[in-house]
């Protein structure tokens, strides 16, 4: 019984020692961080004497010169410039179909074939009638001519005349819509009819694409409607052929706005380079629409802007003023100035406004510059300060691990 109480009792105190040690790792000071100064390259504490302004590290980034490009991804559908699903516009059995699935064909080739038997019969009809009308005419000519008949009867025969024209024209067109014929050059798809059908009118029989221009349809949001215009280079890639890339300029812009999605419809032609590929109606394309490339944008990393309201500013690093009471060893101080900004892009924000090439701005630190003049100095973190940060936060992350060995260790005793 007295051996089980001691066990108990070391492990009670061995918990207690390892949660003592585990709050000292975390509660201890660190151990400062070396900063390298940039005049000199000598390192300076943060502390200053006292009745000396405070000198804030800070970390800085020059404002460099880079091309960026204003542009918005999308994603799209490609589709011919000319595409029909075939449909006959009479009711009628298929007697022949004159293509090949997949196969060439010509504009005015005739593809499906309809029975055709009664209209060819009533166009032959026709001819007979307008012939008798002709003849009734031409001898109520003669007549009217030698004055045997009234002028009435040559108007009531022309008219006659007319009618069996109109008639013959009717039959005729009749018997054109019981041939099906391609309404330009392309590709047929795969027959949907087969000979023998009886099919009614507009039913599906094939589809004909014309595959050698290719248009990209896609969407944009509305706010991009404005900067959006006719002839913009687009780029895209598509899924189904990875690794290529092809370029298209917008076409047309759809004056309206879907009111669901508020977004406006865009269309691009693909340029001759990406004719003769194995392009296909309905391919899934991302399109990338390029409003302006600047050449020699200034940017500077978007850590700098500091933003208070509708305004954005970003603080400089100037020579301080030589009626300042400052450190000699202080050769910088702040300035906030306010920025108009342009584009982002991967990290980077271009300046409109505000900052000149080369200047430096603070990227880190910005909370410790309170008013403009304050000192500052450019630090880095070395690599000794690093080492040690990273050997505080093992200790730190090993004592509760420590003490929750020794709570086993206790547990297993008893």
């Amino acid at each position: 019984m007295t051996s089980k109480s001691t066990f108990t009792a070391i492990a009670v105190l061995g918990i207690a020692v390892a949660g003592g040690a585990a709050w000292w790792l975390q509660s201890r000071p660190q151990v400062p961080t070396q900063i390298t100064g940039a005049a000199g390259g000598k390192a300076m504490a943060d502390s200053s004497a006292p009745g000396a302004p405070r000198v804030a590290g800070v970390e800085v980034a020059k404002v460099e010169a880079q091309t960026l490009r204003d542009d918005a991804q999308a994603v799209g559908s490609l589709r011919a410039r000319q595409s029909v699903m075939l449909r006959p516009e009479l009711v009628g059995r298929i007697t022949a179909l004159n293509f090949k699935d997949g196969g060439p064909v010509r504009k005015g080739q005739i593809l499906v074939q309809f029975d055709d038997q009664l209209q060819q019969a009533e166009v032959q009809q026709m001819q007979a009638q307008l012939a008798i009308a002709q003849a009734n005419f031409k001898r109520t000519q003669e007549l009217v001519a030698e004055k045997f008949l009234a002028q009435q009867t040559l108007d009531t025969s022309a008219a006659n005349l007319k009618v069996a024209q109109a008639q013959l024209s009717l039959a005729q067109a009749r018997l054109n819509r019981m041939a099906v014929r391609a309404p330009f050059d392309g590709t047929a798809g795969i027959r949907l009819v087969n000979v023998g059908d009886y099919v009614k009118d507009g039913a599906d029989l094939v589809a004909l694409e014309d595959t050698r221009q290719m248009l990209v349809d896609y969407r944009l949001p509305e706010r991009f409607g404005g900067k959006v215009k006719p002839g913009q280079t687009v780029e895209l890639t598509l899924d189904a052929l990875p690794g290529r890339s092809f370029t298209a300029a917008v076409e047309a812009i759809d004056p309206l706005l879907d009111a669901n999605g508020r977004s406006v419809g865009v269309r691009a032609v693909l340029s001759g380079a990406g004719q003769g590929l194995p392009l296909r109606s309905g391919m899934f394309a991302r399109v990338t629409t390029v409003f302006s490339v600047n050449n020699a944008a200034w940017v500077v990393p978007e850590e700098a802007i500091v933003p208070q309201g509708n305004r954005q500013f970003v603080i400089k690093l100037v020579a301080p003023d030589a009626s300042a009471a400052l450190p000699p060893e202080v050769k910088l101080v702040s300035l906030r100035q306010e920025v108009k900004l342009g584009v982002r892009q991967s990290g980077k924000v271009e300046v409109v406004a505000g900052v000149a090439l080369g200047d430096t701005v603070v990227v880190a630190g910005q909370q410790r510059l309170q008013k403009d003049g304050s000192p500052v100095r450019v630090v880095e973190l070395s690599a000794g300060g690093r080492a040690g940060a990273g050997k505080a936060d093992a200790a730190r992350s090993a004592a509760p691990a420590s003490a929750a060995r020794a709570f086993a260790a206790a547990a297993a005793s008893r």
